[in-house]
């Protein structure tokens, strides 16, 4: 590739470093030219030597700037080799302070090229003591939280954001895993094994572990038995280098032990069993390993903080496994059978992910988890009034409760009355999302009555009978809301979105399940809004706009100024499919206009017949279909 134009380059650099592309002071403009230069235009030099011009959001001070540059040298102006890149990347690992050099290092456990979850890997840093807590009642895992995010804006490590806009996982540019990997393997801080490599290149004082084979159906049954394996307090096992790991008996002192992804069945020196023997070990992930149980023996490890055992089709968890006072973290699924009784023993639990509600006495021992940040449980066609009352109740008990997630899977929608009047989340809860068919027959009274109490709620998917004009200005009230998800059994004739509310607001879904309205975006509205996703009537448009004394079809969405993907989906009951085409070519062609160019995809319900006249009328239709 051609290195980036000296335009480009500035562009980069200055981005990275001020609030604006053009908003370089005039004295700090020569030594910018001077610093890009020496970056010959290498897209990840840039970014990585203007992260080191800048400390806590605010731009370095010029001496610092100076001493930078000539610190350099010449760069990779005259010598743009690995070495010299690798040079440069060394600054910034140097610039990190010492916790954040060692959860970086901690990276090189994983493979290239590989999506490193960020739920995962924090839990990972916490069992490896990496995570520092100066207060007792500080989480952990908010302290790793904040660990990542600085890595992510040091630009060390590339963010990965979800489908709604939330970070969910990153990676590593290659050239920055050479650079831990060297210096992981010179501290000997990790040590990188796979099928290419005897086990004469295992050293006995070796720490960490990393199991890895890039290349499927090479021989797999040479696990790690000749030697010591004493020292060893990390090994994770990635793709298909399973048959490299030691007995479960060989980890005296192991600590993180994580498998995720790998089929263990077949290998007959693995026997789960024997994970009872690993005393000290504090994180376990068994995901998508194919077992069937997890052994008894797992109730042993009094200091296991964290039990992953996801996507493990139909798996059975035992009641030993109520003696782990000490874990705080639980990842099943939904399809799993039901809890043991005594999981209110479970004191220390934080992140409980995802069970089953329909146990009377497992909902009801949720309310001795008071530490719980985060909870998804779902009902399988039984939502009872006793239920839902004891929900309700353990719900209360939850102090610190930031994500709460509730399915119910039946075949008609349940109210939701006690939770929409009786329950108060506290100011904590950042993410409140029901799916299934649960519903509120109207906007729950803790965003009605005081939206500004819910300070951190950034994320909302809820259902409810009708939205209304002032449950839209609510919701716009919230001051942190950053994804709305809102569906309902009818809506307003017309509902306006003003400049008023939705300052935060990144993606707007407004849908309804059989009675749809017009939507319209004033001046102003949602201006950080990214995705907006609408169900349309045209018939109540093509009313609303004759009232107002035109027959102009237009949602405002040029109003929207941030606006990058549409999905639009238009009832067309009551209308012609001339005039049903009409307001798609209007969408588009404002969308098009857009100076955004937003991607988008509109959708009619029903379809257009190919052999429909434009002076056919849909008529009423079921809606199932």
């Amino acid at each position: 590739m051609e290195p980036l134009s000296d335009d480009d380059s500035q562009r980069l650099f200055y981005k990275r470093i001020f609030s604006r592309e053009s908003g370089c002071p005039h004295e700090l403009e020569v030594l910018s030219m001077n610093i890009l230069k020496k970056c010959g235009g290498v897209p990840l030099a840039i970014i990585t030597v203007a992260s080191l011009l800048v400390r806590d959001h605010q731009v370095k001070p010029e001496d610092e700037w100076h001493v930078l540059l000539e610190s350099i040298g010449r760069g990779l102006t005259d010598d743009p080799s690995v070495e010299e890149m690798l040079r440069i990347l060394s600054f910034s690992y140097y610039d990190l302070p010492s916790h954040l050099k060692t959860c970086l290092l901690y990276l090189s456990m994983f493979p290239e090229n590989y999506e490193i979850r960020k739920d995962r890997l924090i839990w990972m840093w916490i069992a490896e003591s990496f995570v520092q807590c100066e207060k007792v009642e500080t989480c952990p895992f908010e302290i790793g939280e904040s660990y990542f995010n600085e890595l992510v804006n040091r630009n060390m490590i590339m963010p990965v954001y979800g489908d709604d806009g939330t970070l969910v996982a990153c990676n590593v540019h290659d050239m920055v895993l050479d650079l831990i990997s060297s210096l992981s393997s010179e501290d000997n801080f990790v040590t990188i094994l796979n099928y290419s490599c005897d086990s004469m290149s295992y050293q006995s004082n070796d720490r960490r572990l990393s199991l890895q084979n890039a290349r499927k159906g090479e021989l797999q049954t040479r696990p790690l038995e000749s030697v010591s394996m004493l020292q060893v307090r990390s090994i994770a096992t990635f793709q298909h280098a399973i048959g490299l790991m030691p007995s479960f008996s060989s980890l005296v002192v192991l600590r993180v032990l994580d498998l995720n992804g790998c089929n263990i069945s077949g290998h007959n020196h693995l026997n789960l069993r024997d994970l009872g023997t690993l005393l000290h070990l504090k994180y376990l992930g068994l995901a998508q390993t194919g077992i069937s149980e997890v052994p008894e023996e797992v109730g042993k490890l009094q200091f296991l903080q964290v039990l992953d055992v996801s996507r493990n089709d139909d798996m059975e968890l035992p009641s030993t496994i109520i003696k782990l006072r000490r874990l705080m973290c639980l990842l099943i699924d939904y399809d799993h059978k039901r809890l043991p009784d005594g999981l209110g023993n479970l004191t220390s639990m934080e992140v409980l992910s995802e069970i089953h509600g329909d146990s009377l006495s497992t909902v009801k021992e949720l309310g001795n988890m008071e530490r719980l940040r985060k909870l998804e449980i779902r009902f399988y066609n039984n939502l009872s009034l006793e239920l839902r009352n004891a929900l309700v109740k353990s719900l209360g008990k939850m102090p610190n409760i930031q994500s709460l997630r509730i399915e119910y899977r039946a075949h008609v929608f349940e109210p939701m009355i006690l939770l929409e009047e009786r329950w108060v989340p506290p100011r904590s809860l950042r993410e409140f999302v029901t799916t299934g068919m649960i519903k509120f027959s109207r906007l729950p009274a803790w965003i009605k009555r005081n939206p500004l109490h819910m300070l951190q709620l950034s994320k909302l998917q809820i259902t409810v009978e009708e939205v209304r004009q002032e449950d839209l200005d609510n919701l716009g009230r919230l001051p942190a809301l950053r994804i709305l998800d809102l569906w309902s059994l009818r809506q307003s004739w017309l509902l306006l979105v003003g400049a008023d509310g939705f300052r935060c607001l990144t993606s707007f879904k407004l849908q309804s399940w059989s009675s749809p309205g017009q939507v319209v975006f004033m001046p102003g509205a949602m201006p950080k809004a990214e995705r907006v996703v609408l169900r349309i009537s045209l018939q109540v448009a093509k009313e609303e706009a004759a009232g107002n004394g035109g027959d102009r079809f237009d949602l405002g969405m040029s109003n929207l100024p941030s606006l990058r993907k549409v999905d639009a989906k238009f009832f067309r009951s009551g209308v012609t499919v001339g005039e049903a085409r009409q307001a798609e070519a209007a969408l588009e062609n404002a969308l098009r206009a857009h100076p955004n160019r937003p991607t988008f995809g509109i959708d009619f319900v029903p379809d257009i017949p190919q052999d429909a006249g434009d002076d056919d009328v849909c008529s009423e239709y079921d809606v199932s279909d």
